[in-house]
């Protein structure tokens, strides 16, 4: 079983705090934790801290040191040992997503380390999500691309309502920023990045469902809701 978790963070917002929650959460009910590290980027302070974070842990710890395909060999060995000096890893393992490379290699060593467990779920049950979860995080995903270093965690989505007709599944979904400044850069001149992310959207939750879908998007503010109680419960934080 595979969960992907936010990533740990020093937090600003009550959102923040919650998400760290989650995280220490599934920390303390997993057998093996990969910690990503770019290639691309310095070990530096926020490393350390996760690092100091995993101390007390009982879970195997392995580092998946991401992105390689973006250095040299040399820049990489350096990184490798930087790596290597924050934690008694179990294993180091370098991974490039795009070009494949040692992908395999990180599944046999995850698995490696795995005990032995009865089948949790069924063959052809490839996530516990419920799809209107599925089909938000599509959506937020789509109108994140491009303005995700000025909007990184500003938009939330929630489906609202969802219906099959005539073989068409309709879905009317919302997405929330803070700010008027931010709802502009999502609908993007006269309504056409709005358009292109429902275009998008559009096409992923056609493959996931395996149906035709139409679907309706609306740009909402709701004013600091990374800080609000109720809007957080709303938007299922």
């Amino acid at each position: 079983m595979l969960v992907d978790t936010p990533g740990l963070h020093r937090p600003r917002t009550l959102l923040g705090e919650r998400l760290n929650d989650l995280v220490r959460e599934v920390w303390s009910e997993v057998d093996v934790i990969g910690v990503c590290f770019p290639a691309d980027e310095p070990v530096g302070r926020g490393d350390r801290f996760i690092s100091a974070e995993m101390a007390e842990l009982k879970a195997t710890i392995i580092a998946v040191v991401t992105k390689v395909d973006l250095v040299d060999p040399a820049t990489l060995a350096k990184h490798l040992i930087a790596v290597s000096e924050l934690h008694d890893f179990a294993d180091i393992v370098p991974v490039s997503a795009v070009s494949g490379h040692q992908v395999q290699t990180l599944v046999d060593v995850l698995v490696k380390h795995l005990p032995e467990s009865p089948q949790l779920y069924p063959d052809d049950v490839l996530t516990d999500e419920p799809e209107q979860v599925l089909i938000a995080e599509l959506i937020r995903e789509a109108a994140l691309e491009g303005v995700r270093d000025e909007l990184p965690h500003s938009i939330a989505v929630l489906v609202e309502e969802m219906m099959v007709e005539n073989g068409v599944t309709k879905i009317y979904a919302d997405l929330y920023v803070e700010r008027d400044s931010q709802k502009s850069i999502v609908i993007g001149s006269r309504g056409a990045r709005l358009k292109e992310v429902g275009s998008r959207a559009r096409a992923e939750i056609e493959s996931l469902l395996g149906s035709r879908v139409y679907l309706d998007l609306h740009v909402r503010v709701a004013k600091e809701w990374q800080r609000d109680p109720r809007q957080l419960r709303k938007l299922g934080f």
